[in-house]
Order: C-alpha cells, then sequence, then structure tokens
C-alpha cells in the first residue's frame, strides 16, 4: 500500500489509495460538515448531563470527574443519533444508584436548551445579519454543486432529527441540491441508521463499495462507509467548545478508517479531480 501523502498545493490528505473514477452516489453527514448551524452544541450537552449525574444519583464523584466520563462517551457516540447519547447517559445514572427517565425525556430535555442558541443564529441570518456561508463550513455547498454538474447522486444523512435537519439545511440552501434524500434521527430510532441509509443505497442501485462516497466529520459514518467498502472522506473541521472535543478529531477519523482527510471543502476542486480521475 503507498505511503499516505497530502496532494501537492492543497491541504488534501491521501491516507489510503482507492479505486478512482467510479463514484456515483455520494453521502454527507451534516452538523460539522455542511452545517455550523449547531456548532457547540457539545457546551450545552456536557453541563446538562453533569448537572442530571450530580443530582439525580448519590454519586460522591466532582462534577470535574464527572465531566471527564460525560465528554468521553459523548464523544465516541457523535454522529449516532442523539438518542444514543442520552441512553448512555440513562446507564450513568442507574451505574450510580439512579432511578434514570425516558431517554427521550433527556433528549426532548436537551433540544429545548440548545434551540434558543439555534434560534438566535437563525434568526441573525433571516435579518441579514450574517450570511448563509457564515454558518456553512467552507466552500462546502460549492462541493455539492460541482458534484451535481458531474451527475452525482447526494444524500444527506444526520443524527440530529430531520425536521430540524430539513428545516436548517434549507435555510443554509443546502436543501435543494440532496436529490437523493434527506435522512435525519426519528423517535421511533431503530427505524433510521445512517448505516441503514447507506445500504438501501447500495441495493438500490447494486452498487459496488467505490462507487459510494460517504463524507463526514465523525467516526460513525466512516466507519459505516468503510464497512461496504466505500470511499470514505473525513473532514477535520474545526467546531467551537468549550471541552476542547473536536482537539483529535482528526485521530478518530484516522482510526475509523478514513481514506481521504480535509480540513474543509477550499480544496474541493482538487478532491474532484482526485476522485474522478481513474
Amino acid at each position: 500500500m503507498a505511503k499516505s501523502h497530502t496532494l501537492e498545493n492543497t491541504s488534501i490528505e491521501i491516507i489510503h489509495e482507492i479505486e478512482r473514477g467510479n463514484v456515483q452516489h455520494a453521502l454527507f453527514d451534516f452538523d460539522g460538515t455542511i452545517s455550523l448551524v449547531r456548532d457547540g452544541w457539545q457546551s450545552v450537552m456536557v453541563p446538562m448531563m453533569v448537572d442530571i449525574l450530580l443530582n439525580e444519583t448519590g454519586t460522591d464523584e466532582t462534577p470535574e470527574q464527572l465531566e471527564g466520563v460525560v465528554v468521553e462517551f459523548v464523544d465516541n457516540l457523535t454522529g449516532k443519533q442523539t438518542i444514543y447519547q442520552m441512553m448512555q447517559l440513562c446507564e450513568e445514572i442507574e451505574k450510580r444508584g439512579g432511578v434514570p427517565k425516558q431517554p427521550l425525556d433527556y433528549k426532548d430535555l436537551y433540544n429545548s436548551l440548545l434551540l434558543p442558541t439555534v434560534d438566535e443564529r437563525i434568526a441573525k441570518l433571516e435579518s441579514g445579519e450574517i450570511e448563509a456561508a457564515d454558518l456553512r463550513v467552507p466552500m462546502s455547498l460549492e462541493f455539492l454543486q460541482s458534484l451535481q454538474k458531474r451527475g452525482v447522486k447526494r444524500y444527506l444523512a444526520s443524527g440530529t432529527d430531520v425536521e430540524f435537519v430539513r428545516h436548517e439545511a434549507g435555510l443554509l440552501g443546502a436543501a435543494s441540491y440532496f436529490d437523493g434524500g434527506i435522512f435525519g434521527a426519528l423517535r421511533e430510532y431503530q427505524s433510521f441508521s445512517k448505516a441503514m441509509v447507506i445500504q438501501q443505497i447500495l441495493d438500490d442501485f447494486n452498487l459496488t463499495g467505490s462507487e459510494l462516497l460517504v463524507v463526514g466529520d465523525g467516526s460513525v459514518e466512516i466507519e459505516n462507509a468503510k464497512a461496504v467498502g466505500a470511499i470514505a472522506v473525513g473532514v477535520n473541521s474545526a467546531e467551537n467548545n468549550r471541552y476542547q472535543m473536536n482537539a483529535d478529531k482528526r485521530g478518530r477519523l484516522l482510526h475509523a478508517g478514513a481514506d481521504i482527510l480535509i480540513p474543509d471543502f477550499r480544496d474541493g476542486n482538487r478532491l474532484l479531480t482526485y476522485l474522478f480521475d481513474s
């Protein structure tokens, strides 16, 4: 196998050699890959969970100790539906002698705490105080446009609730570029996963792995891609949260099996040339 390298005069890291020139379909993650609307969500989720563990259990752990526990599992589960982080919270409550509520109750609480920040950003967008480009990962929309011109069918799949994803993708001007559909978390969480969407695309179009491109900033979608032999592009995007939870995003994407790493889409044209040059 060829040694990993960076494409000349770009920020594109080629980790594994891939079968090039075959991409016909592309699946994208949303938060941190296309959208920055929910940037900093960890700074809402982690304190909420620490507070719950302090007040709903008999733990003698300090807030700092609990924060370490919560940051680790929230980070590891990023990319899956939010409900899985809440299910882990319930397990942590039980471990400490507490009686948890239902995971959906905690998810609803989290959404209620996060939405004011999201709504404020959306209000600024709608008033013209900020531009849609300010809330998108750099050049992500242009990358989607280029894929469209090449005839690649595009899909969006997110661990965020599907109604939020559709609304926010529309506000960012991205929704119309996902001609294959927009998918997200459901209250009946067993009815959706990124792996299920990937498998459905493969089945519907009888694809081989290298005909599907998966792009995301979380370990989950990268692992899902590699499980079926798809090409996996990891987006090592910078996110703002007070826990520095993206500090080792690159390492997690590498561990998950990413074939290619990019910080954003500013070198998107070079990436496309590489992907489509057989």
